[in-house]
């Protein structure tokens, strides 16, 4: 996987610009902050995105990938003011569950998620490296 960072563009803070890779391609649907049971636990829209990464974190499990095989996410937010004065927090939790692992993202603000209860959603598209040919 290669990060790609246009020559003059100021470095991406807590995502990459863009990411080239090859390998078996992995796509996670919007994953919400209710746990395997389909139940909320929180209102909170920290302990929600926590608990939404944790879930990406397991579908990727399931195809034998990881936080560093993301090469892109989009999140779906419903209350930007809320995820702009957070964003510290929000920092932590991210790197608590993903580590220091930052693909090409996207932010999006909209009016309501398909579960009334949901604050964010998120996609992630992944790349799980193609095994070394045997010599």
């Amino acid at each position: 996987m290669t990060h790609l960072q246009p020559p003059g563009w100021a470095p991406a803070k807590g995502y990459a610009n863009g990411i080239a890779a090859r390998g078996t391609q992995i796509f996670v649907g919007g994953q919400i902050g209710w746990n395997a049971l389909q139940q909320f636990e929180s209102d909170d829209f920290i302990l929600q995105t926590a608990q939404a990464l944790r879930n990406v974190l397991a579908v990727l499990e399931q195809a034998g990938a990881g936080a560093q095989h993301m090469t892109r996410m989009t999140w779906y937010i419903t209350d930007r003011v809320e995820y702009l004065a957070r964003l510290k927090e929000l920092g932590a939790v991210y790197r608590e569950v993903m580590g220091r692992n930052f693909p090409a993202m996207s932010c999006v603000q909209v009016v309501a998620l398909m579960e009334a209860r949901a604050k964010v959603e998120i996609e992630v598209t992944a790349v799980l490296p193609d095994a070394p040919a045997a010599q």
